[in-house]
């Protein structure tokens, strides 16, 4: 017994230890914990659920980083082009028509969400598409020769439209198209890639901040005064056109498609370290 109450807090604390230090080594090995330190110097490194430590699809937990990187600067960058959208759109529009039968762009006077509802269907549709078709593009890596960003492709880094230019039409790159930043310096590159991400991750609590206040009033008390009541469901986007029952089968499966979509580059992935 005496070994047993000697030992056994020993072993217990050895291995919490063990898995501290595992974790902080891969951590550390992808540059995580300097990242973190740089972004947010309060609260450091923080992963309570481990996901670090993670093999998602059954690949390396390296390659789930670079998963959980790409996502997190994918959604920091949509968020921030809808907290902008959010602020453009609820007070001008374009001017010209929006659709070939002369309709205009819907009116300021509407919210963003209702703005989205009373765009055509098949605008709609247009948009998802071709959201749709730049997520496979990034899946695959624009070519053959640029690898998944599970396996060695910087996380955040759209690929190039070289290879559609060469064999399509002409069409310009998402990032620098104009080469402006061809000279920028690796370190200029990193720290603004902090920058990025923090102001990323504040969009996203902005926007959200956003879709609560008008669906919740009263909800987020900043925001009272611009705040404009929106009686649909954010999260069913063709809600406004179809019963609820065909609406949430329209969204499931548009679900399946993006995660079919995932699961793609996944697979492409785990061809590339065939």
């Amino acid at each position: 017994p005496a070994c047993t109450l000697a030992f056994t807090p020993i072993s217990q604390n050895a291995q919490k230890v063990g898995n501290v230090a595992l974790m902080s080594t891969v951590a550390e090995d992808n540059g995580l914990v300097d990242l973190a330190k740089k972004a947010n110097p309060v609260f450091g490194y923080f992963d309570p659920l481990k996901l670090a430590e993670q093999e998602f699809w059954g690949q390396s937990p390296e390659a789930t980083i670079g998963f959980l990187r790409q996502a997190e600067i994918k959604h920091g960058r949509v968020a921030m082009a809808a907290f902008v959208g959010y602020w453009v759109q609820s007070n001008w529009h374009f001017p010209w028509a929006q659709t070939l039968a002369g309709d205009s762009f819907p009116s300021i006077e509407l919210s963003p969400e209702q703005q989205w509802d009373a765009c055509p269907l098949m605008a709609r549709v247009q948009i998802l598409t071709v959201i749709g078709l730049l997520e496979v593009w990034d899946e695959f890596g624009g070519s053959k020769d640029t690898p998944h960003y599970m396996k060695g492709r910087q996380p955040g880094k759209y690929p190039t439209f070289q290879e559609f230019r060469d064999n399509v039409h002409f069409v310009f790159d998402l990032y620098d198209p104009f080469n402006f930043n061809k000279k920028m310096s690796e370190a200029k590159k990193a720290e603004r890639l902090v920058m990025e991400i923090n102001n990323g991750r504040l969009a996203m609590l902005g926007i959200f901040g956003f879709l609560v206040a008008d669906t919740i009033p009263g909800a987020v008390p900043l925001l009272n005064t611009i705040a404009k009541p929106y009686d649909g469901n954010v999260m069913i986007p063709f809600g406004a056109d179809t019963a609820l029952e065909k609406s949430s089968i329209i969204g499931t499966l548009s679900f399946l498609v993006f995660l079919g979509i995932a699961n793609a580059g996944a697979t492409n992935a785990r061809k590339e370290d065939a």
